[in-house]
């Protein structure tokens, strides 16, 4: 017994160590969720994230190996060893818990519906429709709130609602909507997008950033935002790294790092590159 314990421990001081000495770390995106993580007409990627997890390697003292994954199989192969940590505008839900660890909260960014001009849709004011609220926490949501919530669920009856599957906006349709609207689930933004344009679907629930990102575009220009913006509850508590249950050790790397960017405002100027405005947490 005595010689199993000494080598389960010698087996998990040289995992440590191999990390801790570790020359690179292996970072799984999705690559096709601008602007937090894209691949441009190159075939580089870039994004917010791209730079974040590039200046916290640099802080480990350790190279970035970026991995590309579509997102209904990013946690699997997160889990099957393809790469030690996942940063691609994950949200951290108690559901993913069940299967990973988060790293500390790093961005955070609030979700929305938004649909095209002329499309009947476009006239739900926050001021209007909702009775002036126009953002929506679910961990603790007012009667005023929940009320809000309503109001949209009826305004979107008979309509086709397009999110990204495996998505907290999948689980907020799937949980509040779908008894009333058709929801349409697919594989990236792109393809939800583009449906949008063609009028395959009647509104997208995505977040923000992701949203006006395409609005910015010459295809999305005729698409505006409509509803309250939501967080909280089916949303998550931000945007985290995730990392296999055993590797607490690049568990405590990554935090150490994303600390440091946090107090130093990198994270903040990362975010206001790409979205802006300040997203850090």
């Amino acid at each position: 017994m005595k010689k199993i314990l000494l080598i389960l421990f010698s087996l998990s001081v040289l995992s440590l160590t191999t990390i801790s000495n570790a020359k690179s770390i292996r970072i799984g995106t999705e690559g096709a969720y601008p602007p937090w993580n894209n691949l441009n007409s190159a075939g580089d990627l870039e994004g917010a994230e791209i730079d974040f997890g590039n200046e916290a390697c640099a802080r480990m003292s350790v190279e970035c190996e970026w991995v590309t994954q579509d997102w209904d199989g990013i946690i699997p192969a997160l889990l099957q060893g393809k790469y030690d940590i996942i940063i691609a505008g994950m949200s951290i839900t108690e559901e993913r818990k069940e299967k990973v660890n988060f790293t500390n909260g790093y961005m955070n960014d609030g979700a929305r519906f938004w649909t095209l001009n002329g499309s009947g849709l476009e006239g739900l004011s926050v001021d209007k429709f909702t009775g002036g609220v126009n953002k929506v926490n679910m961990n603790n949501a007012s009667g005023k709130e929940q009320a809000a919530i309503g109001q949209l669920i009826a305004a979107f009856e008979g309509k086709t609602i397009c999110v990204q599957s495996s998505t907290t906006h999948a689980n907020f349709a799937s949980q509040y909507m779908s008894g009333n609207s058709v929801v349409k689930l697919y594989q990236t933004v792109d393809d939800h997008n583009l449906d949008l344009i063609a009028g395959r679907c009647d509104a997208v629930l995505s977040d923000v950033a992701s949203a006006i990102d395409f609005m910015e575009t010459d295809q999305g220009s005729g698409a505006v935002f409509t509803g309250p913006t939501f967080s909280g509850g089916p949303w998550g508590d931000g945007v985290g790294g995730a990392v296999r249950k055993e590797d607490t050790d690049i568990l405590d790397m990554w935090n150490k790092a994303i600390a440091e960017m946090a107090a130093d405002g990198t994270t903040a100027e990362i975010t206001k590159k790409w979205f802006g405005r300040d997203m850090s947490m």
